[in-house]
């Protein structure tokens, strides 16, 4: 079993992604956490290392074949912008695949939040990043990121608990890969 999720930042893909781990007993890989070590590891901030990977595509590839790895292997949450694409190119039949999204506002408000900065300054900085991003895959891989046709569940988070939406994919899981999993499996032993 391996379940993808995927979504715009701030949209709640790394809180609902944990959940999910958590509750099916599964890993989370995290491609962003893979990205922070290695812009660490070459002792380079956030922002210089995301200068680097537009010039130099290796580090994209390294990483994501990293991901591909995980989702080869099986049994694990798989959380990045690609995560989809990748499973699918690896040719991973036995994958959920999730996308979560929120409105623009929603999303910069809540990294706002987690990062203790101006909603309004993040607003800009992500329409960049997603701009970026969108242009570096689409040069390094051929990917879309604008195609959500990949997706077997796409859900909208602006008025959702995390819970509720770790709640819907669990109930998209079961209906999946035929099991008793997350809470059910509980009072099923």
């Amino acid at each position: 079993m391996l379940i993808t999720i995927s979504g715009t930042p701030g949209s709640g893909k790394t809180t609902v992604a944990r959940l999910l781990a958590q509750r099916l007993g599964l890993p989370h890989i995290y491609a962003g956490d893979l990205y922070r070590a290695e812009a660490d590891r070459r002792h380079l901030s956030l922002a210089e290392f995301n200068r680097l990977s537009e010039q130099d595509h290796s580090i994209d590839r390294a990483l994501d074949e990293r991901m591909a790895a995980y989702a080869r292997q099986g049994n694990v949450v798989l959380e990045g912008r690609l995560a989809a694409f990748i499973a699918r190119q690896e040719g991973v039949r036995n994958a959920l695949t999730i996308w979560l999204t929120a409105g623009d506002e929603t999303r910069a408000r809540r990294v706002a939040e987690r990062e203790h900065g101006d909603w309004r300054q993040i607003l800009h900085d992500n329409r960049i990043r997603n701009q970026s991003d969108a242009g570096r895959y689409k040069a390094i891989y051929g990917f879309d990121l604008g195609d959500t046709s990949i997706y077997d569940l796409i859900l909208e988070t602006d008025h959702e608990r995390p819970e509720t939406v770790a709640e819907m994919i669990l109930a998209a899981a079961r209906t999946r890969f035929g099991a008793v999993i997350g809470p059910a499996a509980s009072a099923a032993k």
